[in-house]
Formats: structure tokens, sequence, C-alpha cells
């Protein structure tokens, strides 16, 4: 197993978010790649690489250019000390443009007063884009799995927006250059909250298949997008799956929905899968409300396993410091053992 990671992650340190009228430290923050840096090195499952210099103009292809714009160039014009964050949000939904206004941008483009735009974020955010096309080359050159060890996470950013401490959405680019390389792509997103970035990128396409098992958003973030009747439009439609579930739900629901899932991975006969690898369905996650425990995640990996596919694990979320790291090493070295024996 590869894995490629890159330290310029530390870059993007975001002091404070916004969490239900209060600011509050950052859960997403560098010690969580750390965590799962650490648990790799020691479980020795396979070579720990750097990122490949390769370009990124495929970001283009997946974000709108006036987006990546104004991320490359928020901070600079944010000239104010601290993170820059939105505070005010058009009603009703966006218009067409966004205002001239950094201010207004802020809130244009964020979903959400939780994901600040830091000094380093842009740098971080590009780097775990090399650090993702890195790994898809390593499949492209004949290795059966790799680990692409992202911060920050990507999942919740869409075309044209971000939120959920995610800037640039790392499991899209992977399927996006596997597509270009002639693939059949499904993506497989199992972090507790729905991937509704991802959704959107491919909600009107037939040729990646998205599906998320998630927290009802009936009852939890991102809130607005991940209901089971959210199935793709034109082209698309069919192609997107959502499972969602309560809170509270233990390994024998979740297997359930894994269940399900991964029978529409095997129908769709894809030639590779890339796995949006959240561990904050665990039980003492601070931010989440499923009740996975320790044992579950080598179960996990097996499972996905199973189906035998060249696949790409993105690091997305899991903020459980003390375990992060233990419960990705437990998913990616049991899908190892599971692929050996397939």
């Amino acid at each position: 197993m590869i894995t490629v990671y890159s330290d310029e992650h530390q870059r993007h340190h975001g002091a404070a978010e916004l969490d239900r009228g209060r600011l509050v430290p950052c859960v997403e923050q560098p010690a969580r790649a750390e965590a799962v840096l650490q648990a790799l090195t020691a479980a020795n499952l396979g070579p720990i690489v750097p990122p490949d210099d390769v370009p990124i103009d495929i970001l283009a292809r997946i974000h709108e250019v006036g987006y990546l714009h104004f991320l490359k160039t928020a901070f600079a014009r944010w000239q104010h000390p601290g993170d820059a964050l939105p505070y005010c949000w058009p009603p009703g939904g966006r218009r067409q443009a966004p205002p001239p206004s950094l201010y207004g941008q802020l809130g244009h483009y964020a979903y959400d007063a939780g994901t600040p735009i830091t000094a380093g974020t842009w740098e971080a955010a590009t780097a775990a884009v090399r650090v993702t096309l890195s790994a898809i080359g390593h499949l492209h050159a004949g290795a059966r799995m790799a680990f692409a060890l992202c911060r920050p996470p990507g999942h919740h950013a869409g075309p044209d927006y971000y939120g959920g401490y995610c800037f640039f959405n790392n499991a899209a680019v992977a399927a996006q250059a596997w597509v270009e390389a002639g693939a059949r792509v499904a993506i497989l997103d199992v972090d507790y909250h729905h991937g509704n970035g991802t959704q959107d990128l491919f909600y009107r396409r037939d040729d990646v298949l998205v599906i998320s098992i998630h927290a009802d958003p009936a009852e939890e973030y991102p809130f607005y997008w991940g209901h089971a009747d959210e199935r793709g439009e034109g082209p698309g439609r069919g192609y997107n799956h959502n499972l969602p579930l309560p809170w509270g739900t233990g390994w024998i629901g979740y297997r359930e929905a894994l269940d399900q899932a991964l029978s529409l991975v095997a129908a769709f006969k894809p030639d590779g899968l890339v796995v949006s690898l959240g561990l904050d369905t665990y039980a003492q996650d601070p931010i989440a409300r499923f009740k996975l425990t320790s044992d579950n995640y080598p179960l996990l990996g097996r499972a996905i396993g199973t189906l035998n596919l060249p696949t790409l694990f993105v690091l997305e979320g899991g903020y459980h410091l003390a375990t992060l790291g233990h419960h990705t090493v437990a998913v990616l070295r049991s899908f190892v053992l599971q692929a050996a024996t397939s």
C-alpha cells in the first residue's frame, strides 16, 4: 500500500469557527493528519511518499474559475487580524454573480461560518490536490490501492462553494482524473456527514456513481443535501444514491447500509473506486452522533475490500484525535488483507 502525504497541510491552521453562536477552536486542525501519519508509520503498512510536482489544472474542470481566483486571493485581500470568515449571506439563495466586495464574496462562496480562510489555506489545499493526483498516478501505474492523506478534507466543496472545512474536492479530483484516463468510477463516501459537494459535482453525470452513507440531513449538517430522494438529474438520474441514517446508528444499522452501497457499486461495474474515508462515525467523535466502535473499522475495510477493485482512499473527517490514526490504519490494513485473498 502506498500513502501520499505532504506536510504543506500545516500551513492551513484555522484559529476559530462559529458553532451554535460561539467562537470555538477549530476541530479541523493539523494534528489530525499528523496523528494519521504517526499511526501509519508505526503500522508499517507500506511506503509513505511525498506528492509529485504535478500540474493542478484539473481544478478548473472541477471548480469554477471565479471560485478558484477568489480562494487564491481572498486572504491577501482580507487585511485584518485573524482568519477570513463570512458574516453576511444572500437571502433566498445566491445572485448569479458575486459582488465586488470581499465581504460579500465570502458570503457568496461560503455556506457556513466554520471554515476559515487562513494565510496558508491556498497552499495547503492545492498540496492536498497534488497528494490526490499523485496517489491516482500510482494506481495508473498498476498499484491496487493507495491512500491520499489529505488535509484540508474535500467532500463538502462544490463547484463554486466551500464549507465543512473543505475548499477543493479531493475525491472529485481523483474521480475526474480517473475518468479522463478512460475509467468508469464509483465514489463511496463513508464520512458521518453527507458529501454534498461531491453530489453536486456529479449530479448530472452518468460516468461517476456517487454513494454516500451519512447522518440524516433532517437532523444533521449539512442539512440541505443528502436526502434519499436525491437521485441525480438528466443523464445523472439514478447515479446518485444517499443512504441517510438516524442519530445513534451502530454497526448493525450501518452494515445494512454498507451492504446496500457495495451492491450498488458492484452493479455499476466500475474500473476503480474512490473512498471518501471519514472516521467521524466513531461513537466518541466530538461533532458526530453515530455509535460505531473501534472493533467496527476493520470490518469496514474488509467489506470494501470484497469489491476487489483498484481503490483510492482519500482522508475526509474524523476528529477524535486519540483514535483517528488507529481507526484509519484499521480500515486500510483490513482492506489490504481482504484484497490479498480476493
